[in-house]
């Protein structure tokens, strides 16, 4: 297929962004896409599903693949997780692997770098992120040490946050799909459905003002989400919010409720402006011990 506004072969294909967690796999793709599809949080190990999102061009489409972070589980969970993330790299065109310029390289980067040496033919892109919270010396440092790491296909530095040569990463990436048909309709950024991406506003919310050990303990599933009967302008929503003991029930919600109520104002006007339309949110929070162990209690909040 040739593209009418190029005269250039279109070309269509899966990206993947993997690396340790917390280094901005999701932030990076949100940008590319030019909206929220993945929610992003300051926590660690926040994404728990492979999110696409899809990048039109007119000389390209490209469906990115955010997975969570790679690292060594802990949890019936954490093994789910990190299984995923190894299925999807046999499956992806390309490979973006993610290094933060403004922290030192560490053992999780040097054990992700091998493990990309073993994927074969796939071509692997090196992005040093988060360039906007380092200074140009440490960006040079930075890219001197992801490049001795492997042997990439190429090495961008970049920031989601400020712009940052965006440009360059979808060229790069793009340069390595194969030429076809788009693979999505124009204007579709992703294929997670709405109910899903409610659910993940929701926990976005709720993991924000916790300790810090409470995320991983943290489920969001949406029971039931439909117009209000007689009102075309109102969505209900009913949620739940699972964790693991009732300790963590009284740290969610917060002194006199305070804590899920703020959850439910922030999640509410992310919701809105998902679904463009006025939400009603109805939040309730159950203990679900050791869901994260428990293989029938994961299969139930969608973790098969």
């Amino acid at each position: 297929m040739t593209s009418p506004q190029t005269g250039t072969r279109f070309k269509s294909g899966f990206a993947c962004f993997i690396g340790r967690p917390n280094v901005g796999k999701s932030t990076l793709m949100n940008a590319l896409v030019g909206s929220k599809v993945a929610i992003t949080s300051s926590k660690p190990q926040t994404t728990r599903r492979t999110i696409r999102g899809i990048v039109h061009r007119p000389d390209a489409q490209l469906v990115i693949v955010d997975t969570p972070g790679l690292h060594k589980p802990r949890t019936l969970l954490g093994e789910r997780l990190d299984s995923l993330v190894r299925s999807t790299l046999s499956e992806v065109d390309v490979i973006g692997f993610c290094v933060p310029a403004n922290e030192q390289v560490g053992p999780g980067d040097r054990f992700i770098a091998a493990e990309l040496a073993q994927v074969g033919r796939t071509p692997v892109v090196a992005m040093v992120t988060k360039t906007d919270l380092a200074s140009r010396k440490q960006v040079a440092e930075q890219l001197l040490k992801v490049s001795r790491l492997g042997d990439w296909a190429d090495v961008v530095p970049c920031s989601a946050e400020s712009g940052f040569q965006l440009d360059v990463v979808g060229d790069v990436l793009v340069d390595r799909l194969p030429e076809g048909m788009p693979l999505y309709p124009e204007g579709e950024l992703t294929d997670e459905p709405e109910q899903v991406m409610v659910a993940e506003l929701i926990r976005e919310a709720a993991l924000e003002g916790v300790r810090d050990e409470l995320p991983h303990s943290i489920a969001v599933v949406v029971e039931e989400m439909a117009p209000r009967e007689g009102r075309d302008d109102l969505v209900d929503v009913h949620a739940w919010l699972y964790v693991e003991r009732p300790s963590q029930k009284g740290i969610v919600i917060g002194p006199k409720g305070a804590r899920l109520k703020d959850v439910g104002t922030r999640a509410r006007r992310q919701i809105e402006a998902l679904l463009g339309s006025k939400v009603y949110l109805d939040l309730r929070i159950k203990v679900a011990k050791d869901w994260q162990r428990d293989p029938k209690q994961l299969r139930r909040l969608g973790f098969d």
